[in-house]
């Protein structure tokens, strides 16, 4: 399923595909019903071929960003995660103005596109994390960091009411989109108590292969944690834990 980007939403079906509205907005996904073998080879499905096959260039990449991060996404990403992410590169997929209509692909669009996509809508970053930070990406030295000034978790974080401790966290991949491979780094603070107490500066640096060929991505997240005897629980209720991409960096010139 992919979300409607257009300022004028649809319902039905288009050519090939099923244009619906849910609780999660207006979304699209491939229709049923039409013989497969007149599909491919029938003119008159011409369009619904060339929608089928970015539908499905936009699902592939769309996993693999998914398996890149998996770890983390198993505490910080909604139901509804996956169509969402299909949607956003399904609408990367028509600035691609190299390849033609029906083999245009995601690599070859605009990738910063993708900044600010939320892996967990019920907990949106920006309405979580409220410390000012800054975002680098060394791409000759392979170095993607997130810099913190020292700051009061009471003030500039919305916490869980049952969390004693936040844990910031920092993932850079490069993603071969061709290859379908990819190269990921994971960095976290420690378990940080929350209170009045000013947190030190705080620097996540996490390293990749230096003057790499692929796109880079950089995501911050922030997931809570409970105190009981002296031992940390992560929170199973993840309503609160953000994961946000905040940063992309292609290597240019970048014709995959």
């Amino acid at each position: 399923m992919a979300k409607q980007k257009s300022p004028q939403k649809m319902q039905g079906t288009v050519g090939g595909l099923t244009y619906y509205k849910t609780k999660r907005g207006h979304l699209v996904r491939e229709s049923g019903g039409v013989d497969k073998a007149r599909i491919s080879k029938d003119p008159a499905y011409k369009r619904t071929r060339e929608n089928m096959s970015e539908f499905a260039e936009a699902g592939a990449v769309g996993k693999l960003i998914r398996q890149a991060f998996r770890s983390l996404l198993v505490s910080m990403s909604d139901g509804q995660v996956t169509s969402r992410l299909v949607s956003a590169l399904f609408s990367i997929i028509k600035t691609d103005l190299i390849n033609d209509r029906g083999a245009r692909r995601v690599a070859a669009g605009d990738l910063s596109l993708l900044e600010g996509f939320e892996f967990n809508v019920n907990a949106v970053l920006a309405n979580t994390l409220y410390s000012s930070y800054a975002a680098t990406i060394d791409r000759a030295t392979g170095q993607l960091g997130i810099e913190f000034p020292p700051f009061v978790p009471e003030k500039l974080i919305s916490a869980h009411a049952s969390a004693t401790h936040f844990k910031i966290i920092s993932a850079a991949a490069a993603i071969d989109f061709v290859n379908t491979k990819f190269e990921v780094k994971e960095v976290s603070t420690g378990e940080i108590a929350l209170g009045e107490t000013p947190t030190e500066a705080i620097s996540l640096q996490n390293t990749l292969p230096a003057n790499s060929e692929h796109p880079l991505l950089l995501l911050l997240g922030i997931e809570f944690y409970q105190e009981t005897n002296g031992k940390m629980y992560l929170l199973k209720d993840k309503s609160f834990n953000a994961f946000s991409l905040i940063k992309v960096d292609v290597p240019a010139p970048f014709n995959p």
